[in-house]
């Protein structure tokens, strides 16, 4: 009697439970590197005197934010050789929460504290979507 493997070249199986692998390890990084960006820019700006109150400053301080969260993912994605368009669609992802966003927050929607907050939680769906989108790239099968 002869046995076939159903799981040939059809992606599933071992493989592709590493795709998956690979794949949700490049989130966490961008993740990780996303909170760094923040965080060292973030103290740099202090530290030199041009950081911005998000108080006062709601808009152009989540800007900053976003720039600096951008640059650290950025320059990890490069770091690990992935395109400009796969690196711009993730830097995008911390910009495109606020497009509806201010908007509400000039309207006395919502207040800036939840502007922040709102944007914050969208950026990990926004992240994903770029990733989906570029499955192979992000899963390890090409960069």
């Amino acid at each position: 009697m002869t046995t076939t493997n159903t799981n040939a070249g059809t992606g599933t199986g071992g493989a592709t439970g590493r795709r998956w692998g690979r794949f949700f390890l490049h989130y966490l990084e961008m993740i990780i590197a996303m909170f760094a960006g923040m965080f060292a820019l973030g103290a740099l700006l202090d530290v030199l005197g041009l950081g911005v109150s998000h108080d006062a400053q709601p808009e152009l301080g989540y800007l900053v934010m976003a720039l600096n969260m951008s640059i650290g993912m950025a320059a990890w994605m490069r770091f690990r050789r992935h395109g400009w368009a796969s690196t711009l669609e993730m830097c995008a992802a911390m910009f495109v929460p606020v497009v509806p966003l201010f908007p509400m927050m000039w309207l006395g929607w919502i207040d800036a504290g939840t502007m922040m907050t709102l944007a914050h939680v969208a950026m990990f769906p926004l992240m994903l979507a770029a990733m989906l989108r570029r499955l192979d790239e992000y899963a390890g099968c090409a960069h």
